[in-house]
């Protein structure tokens, strides 16, 4: 046995001769023990008890699980499992045989040749399938667990599904016997070769040596937890739904609608397609959501395909064409939904189950599928055979058969609420996934991305996850964020700042790379939790003020704008002043505007008294305080305007002025003649426009600092009208016509404000 698990290498060596092994495999079983078992036995009549029988031995194979244990204690557990593998195909040579006994008038013996051969080969079957769930979880170990496990159900479909097709153009409608034992001879070689590649596998790896605790002890102990015992009853009654569906439905469509060997075949090719392509779904999806969800949406699909069968009558398909639609619909469907469930439930299972109880617990997961599995199949059979001798017609037997099913499902739907998650979405976010493009198209750029060694398309896969964020994204992009290379890194964190939404657990990534990564990517990580409102990591935010790396401490400054962190203000306001940085200067001011603090208004205006500020800087100053007088919404644009057309200035504040004096004189019309005297006076607001006007023209402000200081205000906004009307009179100021231009547009603002509330 291996000491430890495999290497990457090796691992994709393995993958690809299991890959291989099981189209092999699923191309025997195919042709020796799926629905052509129930095709053939209807050809020699057997009963509706038998063909349920039979088709129950699918899963009473599982009983036998517990003498593979019992094997796997002295040889090795791939041993077993590729010698039962090849035992079990050996065990069909009789069944080659039944034609002849059947063409000399033996039915009796033929289906006795049958019923030895298969239940041979199911006994075999079971016990080899102990090796199953432990050289699978080997083999799925990893970030794509999920995504492998999916890999080979969409194997074995797509392999069911073609071989399926292949059998309904070799039938026909009603094929001689002897051609069945050509298809079990073909089944029978190919499944000896499939069990040698089976025995080239590698062993998976030990288990803990110390572990003492017997398969009955496993149980218990399993069985004493709520979570694994729920999840038992569902598998149980969706698996006895699914067999007895899965199985009927050929004989649903040879007893009620008379179609033939070659018709029912390839009904079972869309069987298989739907199969086929609820493993892609499932694939796709199932490492991105989780596997509760998709097990919840594969029971209502199962409840839903059971439905047309319910309702249709015969007689509302008038013509083949809509009976081979109808019949096709419902064979994809069953397909779809309960052998995508089975699937689903075994990856939930791995994820439920701890690593060192696999292998007892896998025994107990087997023989609760064929109890479940074998018990559906069998008392399906029964149950038709009771109605049909009670008088009841076919047809009605069959929806009676499927009515219980669909109240069954809908049980089941309400037990599958109670599911432990394991770190699944919920339904509701799992259907809002399947249904959003964004999130479908990042699941698409994450399977690139996980598969690219070029560091080139890496970036650029990087790139596309900021432009389509999705919170399916996180891991992926965390992972990334430990890259060698910086750009990788760089581009992993922008991603991730473009989600909606981090956790704590993430915030301390952040805070990590900011501890840890200046002068590369701790800036962006700053970004970040300001912009995602981590509240815990202002400590930290605030230590980092300081930094050399300015980009950091610039970063720094506006996160914690965006914490609301008043006590970091005057720490700002100090770097601000003394740094010599143009580009840490407009953070800090930048912060300033986003903290919107009038008590930071003279700390701004200083910045404009220095001798020729850089341009940049005095608009980010402007600006910020736009923000801080409460009207950036209204002055961008006008500053935009003025600084593609500089010479405009004096005629954009006489405008503002302008529309400001004809909304007061029509708030002061409609407010009547006795309120006439409240509020300034009409004539008192129209000197506006030639305060405004000299103040750019000529940067004479004394007027319109008289206009600012007659307005009645209180609180902070009086603080601003005192620090403007004062900044209207400063000469250091007064050359800055952008503040200039601001001083009006607020005064015009203010305006307005009186205006609304006469």
């Amino acid at each position: 046995m291996m000491s430890g698990p495999l290497s990457p290498y090796r691992l994709n060596k393995a993958r690809e001769l299991y890959n291989l092994f099981n189209i092999l495999n699923s191309f025997s079983y195919a042709l020796l023990a799926g629905n052509i078992i129930t095709i053939y036995a209807m050809r020699l009549n057997a009963s509706s008890t038998v063909i349920g029988m039979l088709s129950a031995l699918v899963y009473w194979a599982y009983f036998f699980t517990p003498l593979g244990k019992g094997l796997v204690k002295r040889f090795p557990i791939v041993k077993v499992f590729a010698f039962a593998w090849l035992v079990r195909v050996i065990c069909m040579i009789p069944l080659i045989f039944a034609p002849f006994a059947a063409a000399a008038g033996r039915n009796g013996t033929a289906l006795l040749l049958m019923t030895v051969s298969v239940f041979g080969f199911h006994f075999w079957r079971g016990v080899g399938t102990i090796g199953n769930n432990p050289l699978l979880n080997a083999l799925a170990s990893g970030p794509d667990r999920g995504g492998y496990i999916t890999l080979i159900q969409v194997i074995n479909n797509g392999v069911s599904m073609s071989s399926s097709f292949a059998l309904a153009l070799v039938l026909g409608r009603n094929p001689p016997l002897i051609l069945y034992s050509v298809i079990m001879t073909i089944g029978i070689v190919t499944g000896i070769f499939g069990a040698y590649l089976l025995s080239k596998l590698p062993e998976p790896e030990a288990a803990d040596e110390k572990e003492t605790v017997g398969f009955f002890g496993a149980a218990k102990e399993a069985l004493a937890q709520s979570s694994f015992k729920r999840f038992l009853l569902i598998f149980l009654a969706v698996n006895f739904a699914s067999a007895l569906a899965r199985a009927f439905v050929v004989v649903y469509s040879r007893e009620v609608f008379f179609q033939g060997d070659g018709m029912v075949s390839l009904y079972t090719v869309f069987g298989g397609l739907g199969a086929f392509t609820m493993g892609l779904i499932t694939k796709f999806l199932v490492d991105r959501i989780g596997a509760k969800p998709l097990y919840v949406t594969c029971t209502i699909a199962g409840l839903v395909s059971l439905l047309p069968a319910l309702f249709l009558f015969p007689a509302m398909m008038e013509s083949p064409a809509q009976v081979m639609l109808f019949l096709t619909s419902v064979h994809f469907l069953i397909s779809f939904a309960f052998l995508g469930a089975e699937g689903l439930a075994q990856t939930y299972f791995f994820g439920l189950i701890p690593a060192k109880q696999m292998l007892n617990m896998g025994i107990l997961y087997y023989l609760v599928f064929g109890i479940s599995g074998g018990g559906g199949a069998f008392l399906g059979g029964l149950f038709l055979d009771l109605l049909s001798r009670l008088g009841f017609t076919v047809f009605l037997s069959y929806k009676i058969l499927f009515g219980l099913l669909v109240l069954m499902l809908c049980w089941v739907l309400y037990m599958q609420r109670k599911m432990v998650s394991l770190g699944a979405l919920s339904l509701r976010g799992a259907l809002e996934v399947m249904f959003s493009f964004r999130d479908l198209r990042a699941i698409t750029i994450l399977d690139k991305l996980e598969k690219t060694c070029d560091a080139q398309e890496e970036e650029e896969l990087l790139e596309a996850l900021h432009s389509a964020p999705s919170h399916l994204a996180k891991k992926g992009l965390l992972d990334r964020t430990k890259s060698p290379r910086l750009a990788v890194r760089t581009e992993s964190l922008r991603a991730l700042g473009s989600l909606q939404t981090l956790s704590e657990k993430e915030g301390r990534i952040l805070e990590d790379d900011i501890a840890n990564n200046p002068y590369t990517t701790a800036y962006i990580s700053a970004r970040i939790l300001g912009g995602h409102g981590f509240f815990s990591a202002i400590p930290l935010l605030r230590a980092k003020l300081k930094s050399g790396d300015y980009m950091l401490a610039g970063e720094c400054m506006i996160a914690l704008a965006h914490l609301n962190d008043a006590d970091s203000i005057p720490e700002i306001e100090k770097i601000i002043h003394k740094s010599k940085n143009p580009r840490l200067k407009i953070m800090g001011v930048t912060a300033l505007g986003i903290f919107a603090a009038t008590e930071s208004l003279p700390a701004l205006l200083e910045l404009l008294r220095a001798e020729d500020p850089p341009p940049y800087l005095r608009d980010e100053v402007v600006l910020a305080l736009a923000g801080i007088l409460d009207i950036e919404n209204q002055f961008y644009p006008v500053l935009v305007r003025y600084l593609e057309h500089p010479e405009l200035g004096p005629a954009l504040a006489q405008d503002e002025a302008e529309a400001a004096c004809e909304f007061y004189a029509a708030a002061r019309q409609k407010q009547g003649a006795k309120k006439q005297r409240e509020g300034m006076s009409l004539q008192a607001a129209r000197s506006l426009q030639a305060a405004a006007g000299a103040f750019m023209k000529d940067a004479k402000g004394a007027h319109l600092s008289r206009w600012i200081l007659q307005l009645k205000l209180d609180g902070d906004p009086a603080f601003i009208q005192m620090v403007l009307s004062e900044a209207a009179l400063d000469n250091d100021l007064v050359p800055h016509e952008r503040l200039r231009l601001l001083i009006c547009q607020w005064a015009s603002y203010q305006l307005r404000v009186l205006a609304r509330a006469l």
